[in-house]
């Protein structure tokens, strides 16, 4: 009866009531009373309570704070829909724990009671009789203009005492206990965003219910479902009669006995449809100047690459290298790649002469398509010369060409015999080139991600399923319609530059817009600019660069994006990493008017598109949540043995079955692939994503919590520590050992931070500033200058086990600040810790 009454009262408030477990005290709400001092100061009582500045501890109070998602706490929240929150304080078990209970009324907290603080802190599951006083969390603001965060904490003062930490310090933490791999889930977010009518009006998926629908069908008959989206959605020069190839899992394989072109599924079959004389790109260029290109004139180009890559005896399963800039041309050499049945592996313009010799060899590349320059904010940077750098540094055998596409009228080097310009090799080339017919698991490129083993991964995506994915995700994620202006700002040197860039919005039909240069050149509201002058209607772009834009927006007004009209705009996309609670809303407010939806998206280079991700005219959003898996996606969070973990607890995210578009080998070492994606531990079929998520208690939204391995994730890219360690130690003229790890950074989401041993002594002052300048400046030579430490701490040795290992979990505590409380028994040198902790 309480229950129905409290939801008939409180509904008009539009008030959410969780159920009050059984025991629990039941105190009337009287809502009239909520808005009272009276009421205010009934709780204050009851409630160590000091003006803002001073210090009260929670936990001492002996009031249980319930929290909508706490497995720890019995009891009832109450969240009210505008940033509201109530607390309903119990009694229950605190008895048990060793404090005095009391019941106060149920109040609202009003904007009179700002913040509070607990000694309690998030920092991963122990038993209990290792509970352990941590410092002060921080400040947190309850009521007012927004919720305050209640995170439950695993770890306190006294057992099962939820905490309230500062909305701006919001993490995950990674268990600490050396018994479980799982990953702790201290985030709570109860702002809900429901579709606004005009993106659910005509929407492709419109509303839950209809996204259901297509759930449930995947899951009644996977093949048929799938089969049925590979009909529709692309052209086959052979239909294919088998789906899903398991027999030898998890080399698993779709529509292999059909075949096709994807270039002629990206243009070609765009001819005689009205798509033909749309504008595919649209181009700006570093200084501003814009080039429109048609889908008849890019399918003239791309045909007549194809010719000259075929006059250089290149042919169907040769691997060829694409190190351009971004532009048209980059894409025109993908796609003539795939026109002939050629395999291209892109490296990013950013990467270093090593990186590239690399990636040369391991493919096996018969031949390099660059330029001689790039521009990017308003500085020439040079290309050609870093692929003669690695062609220099040798073992390339089977490279023969190298093509230049002259960007600038800046003299390079050109090695006779080897290299041509593009003129030169397009020179009397027909603007026709049948489309070579490949099997659909014909491996489509090669795009490598750093490992944590040191040694880059070359993820092999199929022809066939790849497409489909690329296509069905335009499709559905962004509800692409005829008329949109799509911008994706990756560089094609990325995964989301492949499907979101040189395939995915070619094969829908779309017009898109193609960026060569940086967010910030000339000024920081270039990307607003550009939206206002093309009209572009979906944004998609990483939360790196949002939050380096809301940092300049708020240095300098004249940056902001209200400076700017942005109704062009109906979707927002969001990519490379999660992001965080406050840019999201920032992004919501600031840039889509808080009208357009925002599609965080979750997916890999290894799954080839999204996996899991709100869908615009149906999901409602929460900020920081990727919300729920594409149909067709089982993805599911899971422990270190693969047993499924309840919504509400942290693990590790896996995807349960085979999808098209999903990785098909590690070039060169299926072992690798077995061994890091489908581990035997959990049957040796089920993909591990390599990630931590959790799952909300409410709705089931999934929220990635980070990575689970030693790969960092540094402005939305992936890169390993060991190859940023090999970089530094290969200054041996100074390095003896180092060692990397992460740590959380308001603009790139994670820092690169370096302990380093060098073969002299410990440098102090200005000597210590000079030579980490010196290795920064290393490390972005050796690898490129994304992988350059933040920070750089030296010492006399790093912490290490007797039996030589370096404990990098210490190393993680140190870089982010935290009091070490690890164990540390087996350490051999424990003084090196606070030697590191005061280096800086």
């Amino acid at each position: 009866m309480l229950m129905k009454s409290l939801a008939q009262e409180l509904a008009p408030m539009r008030i959410r009531v969780n159920a009050i477990a059984p025991g629990a005290i039941r105190t009337p709400i009287n809502a009239e009373a909520w808005e009272t001092p009276q009421a205010c100061a009934e709780l204050m009582k009851l409630v160590p309570y000091q003006r803002v500045g001073e210090p009260s501890d929670i936990a001492q109070a002996g009031v249980w704070l319930a929290s909508d998602a706490s497995d720890y706490v019995t009891g009832t929240s109450l969240y009210v829909d505008g940033g509201m929150t109530c607390f309903r304080a119990l009694r229950t078990a605190s008895e048990a724990a060793g404090l005095q209970g009391t019941t106060p009324p149920c109040t609202r907290v009003t904007p009179h009671m700002l913040r509070l603080r607990s000694t309690c802190g998030s920092v991963g599951r122990l038993p209990e009789s290792q509970f352990q006083t941590r410092a002060p969390v921080g400040w947190a603001k309850i009521g007012g203009l927004g919720i305050g965060r209640l995170w439950r904490s695993p770890v306190c003062a006294k057992p099962h005492i939820p905490c309230i930490v500062p909305r701006a310090t919001r993490r995950q933490t990674m268990s600490t206990s050396p018994a479980s791999s799982a990953i702790e889930s201290v985030l709570v977010e109860n702002r809900v965003f429901n579709p606004p009518a005009a993106a659910v009006q005509g929407a492709r998926i419109a509303g839950m219910a209809a996204y259901q629908a297509l759930c449930d069908e995947a899951e009644r008959d996977p093949q048929a479902f799938w089969a049925r989206l590979a009909r529709e959605n692309l052209a086959w020069t052979r239909p294919f009669t088998r789906v899903l190839d398991e027999s030898n899992a998890p080399f698993y394989r779709w529509f292999d006995d059909g075949q096709l072109n994807v270039s002629a599924n990206c243009l070609d079959r765009h001819m005689g449809t009205p798509v033909e004389g749309k504008t595919a790109i649209v181009f700006e260029a570093d200084d501003g100047t814009v080039t429109r290109v048609s889908y008849r004139e890019l399918l003239a180009r791309v045909a007549q690459f194809a010719n000259a890559l075929k006059a250089q005896g290149i042919a169907k399963g040769d691997r060829v290298v694409v190190y351009m800039p971004m532009g048209v041309e980059g894409i025109v050499a993908m796609q003539a790649c795939a026109r002939i049945g050629a395999t291209h592996s892109v490296v990013f313009g950013g990467f270093s002469a090593k990186a590239l010799q690399e990636r040369i060899i391991d493919a096996g590349a018969v031949a390099v398509v660059t330029a001689n320059y790039q521009l990017r904010g308003g500085k020439e940077l040079p290309l050609k010369a870093i692929v003669d750098d690695a062609l220099a540094l040798g073992g390339c055998d089977t490279l023969k060409t190298v093509l230049v596409y002259e960007r600038t009228p800046t003299a390079w080097n050109k090695v006779a015999g080897r290299d041509k310009t593009f003129a030169e090799a397009l020179a009397g080339q027909s603007t026709d080139c049948a489309p070579v017919p490949v099997d659909a698991e014909h491996p489509l490129f090669i795009l490598y991600t750093s490992g944590s083993t040191g040694k880059p991964k070359g993820v092999q995506h199929a022809s066939g399923g790849y497409l489909l994915w690329a296509k069905l995700t335009m499709d559905w994620t962004f509800d692409l319609r005829p008329d949109d202006v799509f911008w994706c700002t990756a560089d094609i040197g990325w995964i989301t530059g492949h499907s979101y860039v040189a395939y995915g919005p070619l094969a829908a039909g779309a017009t898109q817009l193609v960026f060569e240069g940086v967010p910030t050149f000339p000024h920081a509201g270039r990307f607003w600019q550009m939206i206002e002058k093309h009209q572009v209607s979906i944004f998609y772009t990483a939360p790196t660069a949002i939050r380096s834009l809301i940092k300049a927006a708020d240095t300098d007004e004249k940056v902001h994006p209200k400076n700017w009209n942005l109704q062009s705009l109906r979707i927002l996309g969001s990519v490379g990493e999660p992001i965080n609670p406050e840019a999201w809303m920032w992004y919501h407010r600031n840039v889509g008017g808080e009208r357009c939806p925002i599609v965080d998206t979750f997916w890999q280079t290894e799954t080839g598109g999204h996996v899991i991700t709100p869908l615009p005219g149906a999901t409602p959003l929460v900020p920081g949540s990727c919300t729920l898996p594409l149909p067709g996606i089982v993805a599911a969070i899971v422990d270190e043995t693969g047993k499924d973990i309840p919504n509400g607890a942290g693990g590790m995210l896996v995807i349960k079955r085979p999808w098209p578009s999903m990785i098909r080998t590690i070039w060169n070492d299926p072992e690798r692939f077995k061994k890091a994606y489908f581990p035997e531990e959990m049957g040796g079929t089920i993909y591990l994503a390599g990630d931590g998520a959790v799952r909300s208690v409410d709705r089931g939204y999934f929220r990635i919590t980070g990575r689970i391995d030693d790969v960092l994730n540094v402005s939305g890219h992936r890169l390993g520590t060991m190859e940023i360690e090999s970089a530094l130690v290969s200054k041996t003229d100074l390095v003896a050992e180092a060692a990397v790890v992460g740590r959380p950074d308001d603009v790139t989401g994670e820092a690169v931070c370096a302990f380093v041993v060098l073969k002299r002594s410990r440098p102090t002052g200005e000597e210590a500033k000079a030579i980490a300048a010196e290795l920064r400046a290393w490390v972005a030579k050796e690898i490129g200058p994304i992988a350059k430490p933040k920070d750089i701490r030296f010492g006399d040795n790093l912490p290490k086990t007797r039996s030589g290992k370096i404990m990098r979990r210490l190393l993680r505590s140190i870089a982010k600040g935290e009091a070490i409380t690890q164990d540390t028994s087996t350490l051999e040198n424990p003084a090196i810790l606070d030697q590191l902790a005061q280096a800086n």
